[in-house]
């Protein structure tokens, strides 16, 4: 070890010694390789750092190869919407999870926090949507199943170029996407224009936001509901005065006999009258039929025999 190595250096080689995984390892030999000292006695400190890394690497891409990072794969069960986070390394991921949903997700100024897939619920007016922060891309545990699935793809980015490097991934993803650009609250106001006239122009369906300042946020909740094409149904018994607070999530153009299915488990036969509130009623408490087509917050009284 040459003398005076440098803080920046010394830190990053704490990061390293303190490194539990792989993924956590490689970072910190990233950040030992760009703080480490130039000064010809330490050439023999660069080939050693930069032959570890390699070994690394390699040994990392082999892993990958051999499926064993999936070893304890994180089993979750898919809730009726279902988005995740996908993005690069200190992409902010965690943070977001965070600000949206009941989550506590570990976060770090380091790369790879996310080990493994973490789970928080988002209300979006009583609405319950389950999202899901994934670890970052090129971490050794990694992997592409519940992206794949799921219905909503939230793409986590802090610059343009990562764009294409998250796309990489999506292949055989299903799901509408979203461009999540993070940490905004770093630029100007001019800078903001750009960056939006820029998203606009690939026609890229996207938000700004700042976990920090909340930029942003609530367009977000937003627009990952209406990704989903469901409608909200509210439920009342003739006893009660208000609907229930929890809604029925509904695909489009439902009626009330799906709705009756849903809720009385097919059982329809019980009910002998269906009143009606809302955008799809002509008045307030409208008697209707199975065939009535059910629209976004909609209320539903159904009286049983």
């Amino acid at each position: 070890m040459p003398t005076n190595p440098g803080y920046e250096f010394t830190i990053a080689e704490k990061h390293y010694d303190e490194a539990q995984t792989d993924a956590e390892r490689l970072v910190a030999l990233e950040e030992m390789m760009s703080t480490m000292p130039k000064h010809k006695s330490a050439e023999a400190l660069r080939a050693q750092i930069r032959t570890r890394y390699k070994k690394l690497k390699e040994s990392i891409v082999a892993k990958k190869k051999q499926g064993k990072g999936n070893q304890n794969k994180v089993s979750i069960k898919k809730a009726e919407m279902q988005a995740v986070l996908v993005g690069l390394t200190n992409s902010g991921k965690s943070s977001i999870l965070n600000v949206l949903t009941n989550a506590n997700p570990k976060t770090a100024s380091y790369g790879f926090t996310t080990q493994e897939p973490a789970v928080g619920i988002l209300y979006y007016e009583t609405c319950p949507i389950q999202i899901i922060d994934t670890p970052a891309i090129g971490a050794d545990t990694f992997e592409t199943g519940i992206i794949n699935t799921a219905d909503t793809i939230l793409m986590v980015i802090e610059k343009f170029h990562e764009i294409a490097e998250v796309e990489k991934v999506l292949e055989k993803a299903r799901g509408k996407r979203i461009v999540v650009f993070n940490k905004i609250d770093l630029y100007d106001e001019n800078t903001k224009r750009k960056i939006q006239a820029n998203l606009k122009s690939k026609r890229y369906n996207f938000v700004l936001i700042s976990c920090r300042t909340g930029e942003g946020l609530d367009e977000l909740k937003e627009k990952i509901f209406k990704s989903f094409s469901k409608i909200r149904v509210y439920t009342k018994s003739p006893e009660q005065k208000e609907h229930d607070n929890q809604p029925v999530i509904m695909p489009p153009n439902s009626t009330i006999e799906d709705a009756a299915k849903t809720i009385f488990h097919g059982k329809i036969n019980m009910i002998k009258r269906t009143k009606i509130w809302g955008p799809s009623s002509k008045f307030g408490g409208q008697e209707i039929g199975f065939k009535h087509i059910l629209k976004d917050k909609d209320i539903v009284e159904f009286a049983t025999k």
